[in-house]
């Protein structure tokens, strides 16, 4: 195993940035590989990087991130002849920053663990602009004990660390993070249509808001940068959206919660899937406001 080795899996908007900050901020050597041949293809030549799949990659790497939408793509990586389990590695540390089911997650992390796998469920925050600078912030679940001992994989590309509790307390609190974030989000674009509607300006209501105790990330940055100045450029999809409000949704019914709020920012995702929007960057969302509300959802 070569010391002091990288390996990512998943090369999106976050992975991309991911990788570049490893480069730019630690002397560790990088692995880096995902199913889409021109986001292996960015990383060919570079100096300190080697393109390898993920079974290969468990040979050389000491510690694994998994950038990828969830669960199931993750296990594709570790199952089959040519996957990580197959490839039998010595010692190997997995750090999951997916948004994903956090039962899902835990029986993951107890099946790998037989093969004597560390795997921590590494919930996120700070998207792929934070990415690129090495400054996100992580929700660890996982032993204590061994995510002291293995935070040096992490700290890199870490503005904030969070231990946060066993195997699946990332993931949960990730799924709550979302729910917030996504709820103030439309409940901000409610409000600034209104504020349109009565002839005050979308950036004068988020300067005042900025300026007050309506404040959030979303009037912070995710507006003015993006939706404001209408560059609709805020690199995620609504599908991703739906998808995790879907399952925050699902954790809370199964808990036994009140999730008022959260069924109320899924039923207007559920709208923006159904008028054909799941592809689209997820700040168009106020760019097209009315006629996603004019939308029946789906049935499920």
């Amino acid at each position: 195993m070569s010391k002091g080795a990288i390996g990512i899996i998943g090369l999106g908007n976050i992975g991309r940035g991911v990788a570049a900050s490893y480069l730019d901020k630690s002397s560790f050597d990088v692995f880096v590989w995902d199913v889409k041949e021109p986001a292996r293809a960015h990383f060919v030549g570079q100096e300190r990087v080697t393109v390898a799949p993920p079974g290969e990659m468990a040979k050389q790497a000491n510690a694994i991130l998994f950038i990828v939408p969830a669960t199931p793509q993750i296990e594709e990586c570790f199952d089959g002849p040519d996957g990580i389990l197959a490839a039998q590695p010595e010692s190997l540390v997995v750090f999951d920053l997916t948004t994903s089911d956090p039962n899902a997650s835990r029986a993951l992390a107890s099946r790998v663990g037989e093969a004597g796998i560390t795997y921590f469920d590494s919930g996120t925050s700070g998207g792929p602009y934070k990415a690129e600078k090495g400054e996100l912030l992580f929700m660890v679940g996982g032993d204590e004990t061994s995510f002291n001992a293995n935070r040096k994989y992490i700290e890199p590309i870490a503005e904030h660390l969070f231990y946060v509790g066993p195997s699946g307390a990332g993931h949960t609190l990730k799924l709550l993070h979302n729910i917030v974030c996504h709820a103030t989000t439309l409940a901000t674009a409610e409000a600034g249509h209104m504020a349109e509607m009565s002839g005050i300006p979308l950036g004068t209501m988020i300067d005042v808001f900025n300026a007050s105790n309506a404040r959030s990330y979303s009037t912070e940055f995710r507006f003015p940068k993006h939706i404001v100045s209408q560059t609709w450029d805020g690199r995620s999809r609504i599908f991703n959206l739906h998808k995790d409000i879907q399952m925050g949704a699902d954790m809370g019914k199964a808990l036994g919660a009140d999730i008022s709020f959260t069924n109320a920012t899924l039923g207007i995702l559920r709208r923006a899937m159904a008028c054909g929007k799941s592809e689209d960057d997820y700040t168009t969302l106020y760019r097209d406001f009315d006629k996603i509300r004019a939308t029946e959802p789906e049935t499920t």
